[in-house]
């Protein structure tokens, strides 16, 4: 008898840790419906949105001193059209994304091909899991940790296609947000690839941009060793870029909703000031409307960032510049930042244009003064934007057309004018003895324009100017002492910063803004990167602290049977 009675308690106490991991895994099933339920809902979210699309590649070689360094580039742009699925509408000329060569993920090239293809519709593609199925009858989900990414907690499931699932599917990782449930990264691969056609790897994040609302933004792509072609490899990294989803905000648009209060008796000016203008006012006057109009068209398209905090960094050196030559420039000088990769910089008027590129990768604020001084002297030139702008007309042209229509480059003399004129503005500016780190830029940037070509490219503007710079002198610490080489710059001298060194960008509303980063210690020489692809690594956030409402059949993210209780706190900034 006492045996029986032992072997009912060893058969109790057995099935104890068997319904512990039976209700936990309940629970995870649970969450996995609900991320599952939730991709689905974002894929439809999406389909009204047409965001501008930006991939820049760069291919590598390698360097026994440096690593992987570039070894030619590739770039396009376009417009995602997703309620037509993963369509691409390209703005810069000799995209192929059509025909009978079209294929959806990764590059194209033959067994007997020289080179690779790179196709846009694949890199937009790394912004779905899987357009065709991402569900449990596909897919195994394992669960991983609780991870943070910034200020938001994060689920991490392992994913990988069931077998027989059939070839595309996703193999990676996934991080989950533990609110609603959103996928906010994934990384890892497309699987099923052949002879003629490649997945490459990447790791694509979202970002809050409102309530219940997680945007494809930034996608990183990197093959260090890729087998094509006969006995060819492939190396590249390559950063996708999102933005221009909010299309109906503009400026114009939400002053129809501020309320104005008149007075019933108008204030009329009894001054004697001469209203009349005459004619280099109305030419001024002309040439203003011309330059307004095309401010306005490239920031409807999404080309031209709202004006914002990066503006007013521009703005603070042009007027150092103004204020130490005593230059009086009227209308005054304005300064916007073009939304691409690419390295350019031009005038409208006075409106002075940079990429986001180009204030990217300057490595100090002399060297942006070296650039802003080339610029403002084709202002003071009187270097003039062609009036036909200031017809309205000229500015009603399909969207496909717009580097076509626009041009904004100089004449080889206009060039050479302005170089002589910014070195004078700079010889009585602040930054007269701190332009040795300008001179290195631009050396390096001439050192490597065969291998960026691309980057280098403007599709509106000029190319960064080739400025001689007659006040620049070697930086103290250019000579390492134990080298004999005078032209080597030190090891900690950093003379180009890499892509997305400066400015972040909000995908919703295509605002601009420096980064607040902290310093990043001793720099060994392979990582300092002049004008490379890095990676991204965000510090994600929520736009709107909202709660969720809870889903019948889920279960929150924070039940102790799903994640562990090892406390967490969020990392501060």
């Amino acid at each position: 008898m006492r045996i029986l009675k032992t072997v009912f308690v060893i058969l109790a106490l057995s099935a104890l840790p068997l319904t512990a991991a039976a209700q936990q895994n309940s629970a995870v099933d649970q969450v996995v419906d609900r991320i599952i339920s939730q991709e689905q809902a974002e894929m439809n979210s999406l389909r009204p949105f047409s965001p501008m699309v930006e991939t820049y590649i760069q291919n590598l070689r390698g360097d026994k001193d440096l690593g992987a360094v570039p070894a030619g580039d590739k770039y396009f742009m376009g417009r995602a059209v997703l309620s037509k699925g993963v369509e691409l509408e390209p703005l810069t000329e000799g995209d192929n994304t059509g025909g009978t060569r079209k294929k959806i993920f990764g590059g194209l090239g033959s067994l007997f091909s020289l080179s690779m293809e790179y196709l846009p519709r694949g890199f937009l593609q790394m912004i779905y899991l899987d357009t065709n199925g991402f569900d449990k009858s596909h897919y195994k989900f394992d669960y991983v940790r609780r991870e943070f990414l910034g200020e938001v907690r994060t689920l991490v499931f392992d994913v990988t296609p069931l077998p027989k699932a059939g070839k595309g599917r996703f193999v990676g990782r996934i991080w989950v947000e533990d609110q609603d449930f959103h996928v906010v990264r994934f990384n890892g691969a497309y699987g099923g690839g052949s002879r003629t056609s490649y997945y490459f790897h990447f790791d694509s994040w979202r970002v809050n941009s409102g309530p219940n609302l997680w945007l494809p933004a930034f996608i990183y792509s990197e093959e260090s060793d890729l087998n094509y072609s006969v006995a060819k490899r492939l190396s590249f990294k390559a950063q996708t870029r999102l933005w221009g989803y909010n299309q109906a905000a503009s400026a114009q648009e939400q002053e129809l909703s501020k309320i104005l209060i008149e007075s019933q008796t108008p204030i009329k000016d009894q001054s004697t000031t001469a209203n009349d203008i005459n004619p280099i006012m109305a030419q001024r006057n002309w040439d203003r409307q011309a330059e307004d109009n095309v401010v306005d068209r490239l920031e409807r398209l999404r080309l031209l960032a709202p004006a914002g905090e990066v503006d007013k960094v521009l703005d603070t050196v042009v007027n150092n510049l103004e204020v130490t030559n005593n230059l009086d420039i009227q209308p005054e000088i304005r300064c916007r930042v073009l939304l691409t990769s690419t390295l350019e910089s031009f005038t409208i008027g006075h409106t002075i244009v940079f990429s986001r590129g180009l204030v990217d990768v300057l490595p100090d604020e002399p060297s942006l003064a070296a650039m802003v001084a080339h610029e403002v002297s084709h202002v003071v030139l009187g270097h003039r934007i062609d009036s036909q702008y200031a017809f309205f007309d000229r500015l009603l042209f399909d969207e496909k057309d717009t580097f076509k229509h626009f041009g904004f480059s100089r004449t080889q003399a206009e060039e050479e004018a302005a170089n002589n004129k910014a070195n004078d503005l700079l010889k009585n500016s602040p930054y007269k003895d701190q332009l040795a780190t300008a001179k290195l830029f631009l050396d390096a940037l001439q050192a490597l324009h065969k291998d960026i070509p691309n980057l280098i490219s403007p599709h509106l503007g000029d190319r960064v100017p080739n400025l001689t710079l007659a006040s620049a002198s070697a930086p103290t610490s250019q000579k390492p002492a134990d080298s004999a080489d005078s032209k080597t710059p030190a090891a900690t001298q950093i003379v180009a910063l890499p892509l997305g060194g400066r400015i972040k960008m909000d995908p919703w509303g295509d605002k601009l803004e420096m980064l607040k980063s902290k310093p990043a210690g001793a720099v060994a020489e392979r990582e300092k990167m002049p004008f490379e692809v890095t990676p991204f690594m965000l510090y994600l956030t929520r736009e709107v602290n909202n709660s969720s409402s809870t889903v019948p059949g889920a279960v929150s993210a924070d039940s102790k049977s799903v994640v562990d209780t090892t406390p967490q706190q969020a990392p501060q900034r």
